[in-house]
């Protein structure tokens, strides 16, 4: 059982959420619906950590506003390990290997279920993003102990990280990607999995219902899609320039002008990101947008090349559905998260008259949610035994692994909702193995050598 400080918490805990989600209620009445900006965090309900482009901690941190006509921003993390060469990361890292007593110790944390011994099935070959072209005539460049990205000098090649779409929990109604607890959890994975770790900040409800949330996770996808063709242009550029040795100060990031007029090549996405490689992470709420992501790459097929999905996690998603499953009569009063305070967010988040607990957003296994199952990537599922949303999530890997989707589930005992993520227990032990588990499971689909992780 959790301990007497979760128990306590949790009850304080959910006290506020019901307060908070009454607000929005509040909100609902006066947006009449008027159109509006979007709203992507509420800072007066969390503290929030501001970005910093020093290595702290071994992570570099950004913001960026990537939308000209919505707030959909993300904050960009850069693990200290893209200043390795080139060469280095074709050597990469000795590999990780699960010995008798490391899977003795993982045993004890978790209980794994549909993992395939064979992880070759998924066809995976690495395929060098066009971003690399870019990076063969750069160089690292560092002000001040402020990592800029990149510099005009030839002959450098640049190492090259996965890129992880990160999709953060709130019940669609709080939350953002800026927070101290996402903050702290992105620079966890960012260092763990060893990947550029772009965390979304997705418009709330009920300011902004669905498909809001779920758009903007696709649109930061088409955007990350479009790098690769604004790197292009930028090398283009530089060439008709004198190959990038004689630019003028100003020139140094290739600065390229879309329809708004904004300049939108990102330096350190250009010089390490590597979008063939690319993982969705979605936490909670973040997993159901993180599945509709991945189902809109699937459907887009090479329209999003050299964008590849290669794999997807969703942490304790948030799934629900008109007919109770034994989880959600049993633990319907469950910790920090209870099935009314959840049912109320998506009466919040589903448009007005279309409140249905079978909707695709809610329901994975509604009918004639495309597109088929075998088409999915990749998908590590995370769950907590005290969690009531459970049984729908193992479901959902159940149908995935019956058509031969590499689909794994892990259990964490003694756990709730969030135990991963939450602010208070982002420092246990059992989050941190569980950020450990995502890293070794995640390595199968991005590593350079081949799927060489298994457990």
């Amino acid at each position: 059982m959790p301990s007497v400080a979760v128990k306590l918490y949790s009850v304080f805990f959910k006290f506020m959420l019901k307060h908070r989600l009454q607000n929005r209620i509040q909100i609902d009445d006066t947006i009449n619906g008027s159109q509006h900006f979007g709203v992507t965090s509420r800072p007066n309900e969390e503290s929030i950590a501001a970005s910093n482009p020093l290595f702290t901690d071994g992570v570099a941190t950004k913001d960026l506003h990537v939308d000209p006509g919505t707030s959909v921003s993300i904050r960009i993390f850069l693990p200290e390990t893209c200043l390795g060469s080139h060469e280095s990361d074709l050597k990469s890292k000795s590999r990780i290997r699960v010995s008798g007593s490391d899977s003795n110790q993982g045993l004890l944390r978790r209980n794994s279920y549909g993992n395939q011994t064979n992880v070759q099935k998924n066809g995976f070959n690495h395929r060098r993003s066009s971003l690399g072209s870019v990076a063969d005539e750069l160089s690292l460049k560092s002000e001040n102990g402020v990592y800029r990205g990149y510099s005009p000098v030839t002959g450098k090649k640049c190492r090259k990280l996965p890129v992880m779409l990160q999709f953060h929990g709130g019940g669609f109604v709080s939350g953002s990607n800026d927070s101290t607890a996402n903050d702290l959890f992105c620079r966890r994975i960012a260092k763990l999995c060893d990947v550029i770790v772009l965390a979304v900040g997705y418009r709330l409800a009920p300011e902004d219902r669905y498909p809001a949330a779920f758009e903007d996770g696709l649109k930061v996808l088409h955007w990350l899609a479009k790098q690769v063709n604004l790197a292009e242009c930028s090398k283009s550029v530089g060439s008709r320039r004198g190959g990038g040795t004689d630019l003028k100060k100003s020139d140094t990031y290739g600065h390229i002008a879309d329809a708004f007029g904004a300049s939108l090549v990102e330096p350190w996405l250009a010089a390490h990101g590597d979008p063939s490689r690319c993982v969705l992470l979605g936490v909670s709420c973040g997993g159901n947008i993180a599945d509709y992501v991945a189902r809109k790459a699937v459907e887009a097929g090479k329209l999003l090349d050299p964008v590849k999905v290669v794999a997807q996690v969703l942490m304790y998603p948030f799934f629900i559905g008109s007919v109770p499953t034994p989880s959600e009569i049993k633990l319907a009063n469950s910790y920090f998260y209870d099935k009314t305070l959840c049912t109320l967010a998506w009466k919040l988040f589903l448009p007005e008259g279309e409140f249905d607990l079978d909707h695709a957003a809610a329901n994975p296994l509604t009918p004639g949610r495309g597109p088929p199952l075998k088409r999915m990537p990749p998908t590590l599922t995370v769950i907590a035994e005290h969690d009531w949303m459970r049984d729908r999530a193992i479901a959902y890997s159940e149908e995935l692994r019956k058509v031969n989707v590499d689909a794994p589930v892990l259990e964490y005992k003694d756990a709730v909702h969030e135990f991963a993520t939450l602010d208070m227990l982002l420092k246990t032990p059992q989050a941190q193995a569980c950020a450990e588990d995502i890293a070794i499971w995640v390595k199968k689909y991005i590593s350079l050598r081949g799927h060489e992780f298994s457990y």
